[in-house]
């Protein structure tokens, strides 16, 4: 799973941000260009002219103080795969320059970090990502004409990191915003920025996928492209071949600290509604519909009745305090269509629900126990993680229960009911009901499936379990060698998880 993590030598995921010292080697490669047979005459031209048009509207951002964007970057763990080796592997650091304006921090001198932003408004407004400018107490911006001016923080957004910055300019150039349902894989791209502290740095490459998740973020629905993408790089933008803004550069994997070829920037159409609620308020209003979802395996799918062939995403829990619940959507509906846009998976129906104007009627179309229905939900503004995170105190229950094993595909569980002492121990909100996991046999199916110790179970293939005595009852019907779909409650967030038998 690919997580969030500051400093430290890992392998993986890199903002493209701020610098480190060191030194970098440059290497010129001999030869005159080369046409290509059967490349266009306005290829072998070059793209000056859209570098032209759109290097005065991406700046260099030196950052004081503050650490989201400081220092050597954020990395996080590549996945096991093509992208890297075992889980857990770390890259070098990595010995990187640190040139003018940015120096590094010394003895008695503040830290300083760097990284790109895009002028989107002529008075100054300019975009850029949040772990750029978090935590800074001073912003210089310098242009492409080499003026320096002090910006101050007009908003930020952790949640799909951006951050709007404004200077006190005026009749600046800057970029329009390109249609995202127009982009396509395979078309061409340049990006922008000041990698290593190198302003107005230009690189060519093509959209290699669209509708990228890679963990850090809240909301995500990268652009991923082959154009060279480095530490300074952050906050920076994607163009087109027509000059307008398809992205802000956010991240890499990378090996090595610097681009491999796989960048991932904020669309336009993620980018242009958060940008814009920032101007004008300096905060951002999100849709809500007060469910929690997840992703359907095909074992989930079989369980749910649900063709494993089509696409929809599992609702695991249902706020009763929220829209959906008033509109009639249930735990273990699975929502087929959001305002007759087909629902792929999880972070495609997080961003339309959040784009989603507050207060407005979407049709959602579910799949429950095999039959289609079209429910209306009128969505209402995204509450604070805080108030979501409220716990509802109870009194303690009784001494907890421990279950016999049955011979079936929960044999490898261990489970006691819940009482006072395994509450605090496992940090359970008071008003949680069912049974707590408190072993799970290595090897074995459940552990397979992804079962934590900790883990309170809620249901045993649908039937609701609140006690030591539902979930005996529960599991002893199982036969020995069916699947068990369990609902799980792990810290506060529900899932479902399919068991299979081995």
């Amino acid at each position: 799973m690919v997580t969030r993590s500051k400093g430290g030598n890992t392998l993986g995921l890199v903002a493209a941000m701020s610098l480190a010292m060191g030194t970098v080697a440059l290497a010129v490669l001999p030869g005159e260009p080369v046409a290509f047979a059967g490349t266009s005459a306005g290829l072998t031209q070059g793209f000056s002219e859209i570098v032209k048009k759109v290097t005065p509207a991406v700046v260099n951002i030196a950052v004081t103080g503050g650490g989201g964007g400081g220092g050597k970057g954020r990395r996080a763990p590549l996945p096991p795969g093509p992208f890297g080796g075992p889980p857990g592997e770390e890259a070098p650091e990595g010995e990187l320059p640190t040139p003018p304006p940015m120096p590094p921090g010394g003895p008695g001198r503040p830290d300083q970090s760097g990284g790109s932003g895009v002028i989107v408004n002529s008075n100054g407004f300019i975009v850029t990502n949040n772990h750029v400018v978090e935590g800074a107490t001073q912003i210089t911006v310098t242009l492409s004409d080499r003026r320096e001016f002090s910006a101050k923080v007009v908003g930020t957004d952790p949640k799909t990191d951006l951050a709007v910055v404004k200077i006190d300019a005026k009749d600046l150039s800057f970029l329009k915003w390109a249609d995202y349902e127009k982009l396509q894989v395979g078309d061409l791209v340049l990006a922008v920025g000041s990698p290593f502290g190198l302003s107005s740095t230009v690189t060519l490459g093509i959209i290699s996928a669209l509708g990228r998740s890679v963990g850090i973020a809240d909301y995500e629905d990268f652009i991923q492209t082959d154009a060279a993408i480095n530490p300074g790089n952050s906050g920076g933008a994607l163009v087109n071949m027509s000059g307008e803004l398809m992205g802000i550069n956010t991240a890499i994997f990378s090996r090595t600290g610097g681009s491999e070829g796989i960048g991932f920037a904020i669309p336009s159409s993620i980018a242009l509604d958060i940008v814009d609620s920032l101007q004008k308020s300096g905060k951002v209003v999100r849709g809500w519909m007060g469910v929690a979802i997840q992703e359907i395996t095909p074992a989930l799918a079989k369980s749910f009745k649900f063709p494993a062939e089509r696409k929809g995403v599992l609702i695991s829990d249902v706020n009763e305090n929220g829209p959906s619940y008033v509109a009639g959507i249930r735990r273990g509906d699975v929502v087929i269509a959001f305002n007759g846009k087909e629902v792929q998976n999880v972070s495609q129906l997080r961003n339309l629900v959040a784009r989603t104007m507050v207060g407005k009627d979407a049709l959602v179309k579910v799949l429950r126990e095999g039959k289609e229905q079209t429910l209306a939900v009128k969505v209402a503004e995204r509450p604070t993680d805080e108030m979501l995170a409220k716990k509802e105190p109870s009194a303690p229950k009784e001494q907890p229960e421990t279950v016999k094993l049955p011979d079936n595909v929960l044999a490898s569980l261990r489970v006691q009911g819940l009482d006072a002492a395994l509450m605090s121990q496992f940090n359970i909100s008071a008003k949680m009901t069912g049974v707590v996991v408190t072993s799970v046999t290595t090897g074995g199916a459940a552990e397979a499936a992804g079962v934590q110790r900790g883990d309170v179970i809620q249901e045993v293939n649908h039937e609701a379990v609140k006690t030591a005595e539902d979930y005996q009852r529960a599991s002893q019907q199982l036969k020995k060698e069916e699947l068990a779909v369990l609902l799980l409650s792990r810290q506060g967030n529900n899932l479902f998880v399919a068991v299979n038998p081995k």
